[in-house]
């Protein structure tokens, strides 16, 4: 029940239960309790300011007492005692494992001490064991069902707070005969396990590609390398006999993401970018056979549940409904994008043969990056180098606090952190406060790349919002985790406009966290339907292309100039030069996700033959044979079966620009309405309401029982309206 609530934990790119009221929570004082209670500045703390954690061990504390609280709590709800009350102690108890759920989490992706993420580890293992505990205990199950059944005596957040709990009971498999559902205790388990494992080897092995001599490398990607050297025998001009030995310089690539992708569009000399390429998507291989593990365990789970397919199982809940809509969306968007898509394929192309004076020659996956930079900089005389001098990262910070503020009539401030409340010197620690309301939640950065930390870019909630009585709410909790290269005391610190609008994504999901003002922390920010988490996030990244948004902020880090709009003009031009293709990836990510866990053939097949064939399938780019580029999407693990949400998210978010957005963006207007009518409802409304309610109709259509959000707007936003 439990760990099928935390729909989306740990994070967002991309990760409940209680207390009922029926005052209006927009007019309500918030205060944050002493749950994790600020600190005054030089008083101690522990990590995240859980007191706990002062020290490693002190998560074992953590885990003791969040059992000893929460079996308090199931001996209170056995009695039976009012269904409102029932609701709230469900609540009380998930708020108070998700804690150290939450806490373990983030501290085993971010933190730099290893004995802290061992200890996280071994918490994370410790509560999951009670979280299948309570996922199986039929007197909760039973408390449960009788408030469900009462539910004239509840608010319509706390019904909706009954059914669902009684749903993720029965989505744990506490209605299955004992020895299933011990099977499925243990299966969940495994899966846990092999999902952190898939993480820990992308991490740990990263891949490398040594380069000699260092001439093939340029200099804007000399960051990024580590310089080696080899041994060489070299012979003096005058005699055949050899000298002594020379050293010969080179580079090491790390093949990374971020830094292949630097790579990749950076570096003219095409066998070096092949070699990158095929190493950083032939890594990690150990998670090859964990792949395979975790989709038949994930299908066994399925077939015990009485479901055809683990895509069947987990989408059951969604908006969506069933894989074959899923499918069906995707062939139809996919069908829309291709006729466009292939025709920026063909530009690519002769672009390439024309740059190397050859009639012929194919065009490989590792020349995308590379030759779409090229274009869109000849075509709208861009230089990234040019576009990041106006992007410094606290400069972006600081637009951001602007757009809050505009919108929302709120400000960030920057608080001191107390001692052992961080986790790392570059970590900053931000209060989200309203005028008239107080402080609505509080914001860690932890902006910069450094080695053992998680790779990407992702939203950790560590406190969900819920209310405790009349006059006390507890105040929401959330990190982002960046990887931007620099550090907080450096001034170099430049974003590219890809790393901008990752940072505003990234910020729309904390903003979806902060704002929400849900009685529940079963419901709190972002942990609504799968199909609906990522649609803030990508209705923020629509304000990064927005000049009016990014003249707030956006100045020269030597002369103070604001960005010209101009350059923003032409970035969007170059944009749009290659959408569809960018689109059409989306498509076949969405449509592997779906195939590696829908319904399995007789005889399994390898996942790298099934990634080849849908490429070769769904796109005009050639599959580079040997590669398994799958063994480090890890969306594959927080979002199995569910990776459409990005293409549904993208869909719903055009809309909501197009009608609400685009006019005034900037407006209090604008977002009064995305906060009192989307954002502070988290998901204790059902979707489509909250959507409707924002934009009325044209926002999506009902099919087959499911809803599927309407494809005009992003039609019209891509000129793709002829295909619809």
């Amino acid at each position: 029940m439990w760990h099928q609530i935390r729909r989306i934990a740990p994070n967002l790119r991309r990760k409940p239960f209680i207390g009922s009221s029926n005052s209006d929570p927009t007019r309500t004082r918030h205060y944050y309790t002493s749950v994790v209670a600020p600190r005054q500045s030089g008083a101690s703390t522990g990590l995240y300011g859980f007191d706990h954690l002062r020290s490693p061990n002190g998560f074992e504390r953590f885990v003791d007492e969040a059992i000893e609280r929460s079996t308090e709590l199931v001996s209170y709800i056995s009695a039976m005692p009012e269904s409102s009350e029932i609701i709230r102690a469900m609540d009380e108890i998930s708020d108070t494992v998700c804690s150290v759920v939450d806490s373990a989490e983030l501290c085993r992706n971010t933190h730099p001490d290893r004995e802290f993420v061992e200890e996280a580890n071994k918490a994370s293992m410790r509560i999951n064991e009670y979280l299948h505990y309570l996922n199986t205990n039929h007197t909760l199950y039973d408390a449960v069902r009788k408030a469900e059944q009462e539910k004239h005596l509840l608010t319509e957040e706390a019904q909706r707070a009954a059914h669902y709990l009684r749903v993720d009971f029965e989505r744990g498999g506490i209605h299955l005969s004992a020895d299933k559902l011990d099977r499925v205790n243990q299966l969940n388990i495994e899966i846990s396990q092999l999902c952190r494992e898939f993480n820990e080897n992308i991490i740990i092995d990263p891949g490398s590609v040594d380069i000699f001599p260092s001439s093939r490398m340029p200099k804007s990607v000399h960051h990024l390398l580590k310089p080696i050297y080899r041994s060489t025998p070299g012979v003096l001009r005058e005699t055949v006999l050899p000298r002594d030995t020379m050293k010969e310089k080179g580079f090491r690539i790390t093949t990374d993401p971020q830094n292949l992708s630097s790579v990749l569009q950076h570096v003219s000399d095409a066998e070096v970018r092949k070699m990158a390429y095929t190493q950083g998507n032939s890594v990690p291989v150990a998670n090859l056979g964990i792949l395979d593990k975790l989709i038949a365990t994930r299908h066994e789970l399925a077939q015990i549940m009485g479901y055809r397919s683990y895509a069947e199982f987990t989408m059951k809940p969604n908006m969506a409904s069933s894989p074959a809509v899923v499918m069906s969306f995707l062939d139809d968007i996919g069908k829309m994008v291709r006729p466009r898509a292939d025709e920026e394929f063909r530009k690519i192309r002769d672009f390439k043969r024309e740059k190397s004076g050859r009639e012929s020659g194919d065009l490989e996956p590792w020349d995308e990056a590379y030759y779409t930079a090229l274009m869109k900089s000849s075509t709208y005389n861009l230089d990234s180098s040019v576009v990041a001098s106006y992007f410094p990262l606290p400069q972006c910070i600081e637009g951001l606090k602007v757009m809050v503020e505009s919108l929302f009539g709120a400000t960030f401030h920057s608080i001191p952190l107390a001692p052992g409340e961080s986790w790392h010197e570059d970590v900053l620690k931000l209060s989200l406060h309203h005028p008239e309301e107080g402080d609505l939640g509080y914001l860690y950065l932890d902006l910069y790349s450094r080695k053992g930390k998680y790779p990407g870019f992702a939203h950790f909630a560590i406190k969900g919002g819920r209310r405790i009585s009349e006059t006390e709410y507890q105040l929401p909790v959330v990190a982002l985790v960046c990887n931007f290269s620099g550090s907080r005391n450096s001034s170099t610190a430049r974003l590219n406009h890809w790393e901008l609008e990752t940072l505003f994504h990234e910020f729309g999901h904390a903003l979806h966290s902060l704002l929400s003002r849900t009685d529940y922390q079963h419901f709190s920010g972002t942990r609504v339907v799968l199909d609906l988490a990522e649609t803030p996030s990508n209705l923020f990244e629509y304000f990064a292309w927005d000049y009016r948004v990014l003249k707030t902020f956006a100045r020269h880090y030597s002369t103070g100039e604001i960005i010209p709009e101009k350059l923003v003009k032409s970035m969007q031009g170059a944009r749009k030069m290659f959408a569809a293709t960018e689109l059409q990836r989306q498509i076949f990510y969405a449509l592997i996700d779906q195939t590696l866990f829908g319904e399995q053939p007789a005889t399994p097949r390898d996942t790298s033959s099934i990634v080849a064939d849908l490429k070769r399938q769904y796109t005009s780019w050639n599959h580079v044979e040997g590669t398994h580029w799958q063994t480090r999407f890890n969306h594959l693990l927080n979002y199995g079966a569910g990776y459409y949400s990005y293409l549904y998210a993208k869909c719903f978010a055009a809309t909501i620009w197009q009608k609400l957005c685009q006019e005034d963006p900037l407006s209090l207007t604008t977002g009064t309405a995305l906060r009192t009518v989307l954002l502070q409802h988290g998901g204790a409304r059902e979707p489509a309401s909250l959507l409707n309610g924002l934009v009325g109709e044209g926002i999506l259509r009902h099919c087959n029982g499911a809803i599927v959000p309407d494809i005009t707007s992003l039609c019209e936003e891509m000129k793709l309206g002829e295909n619809i």
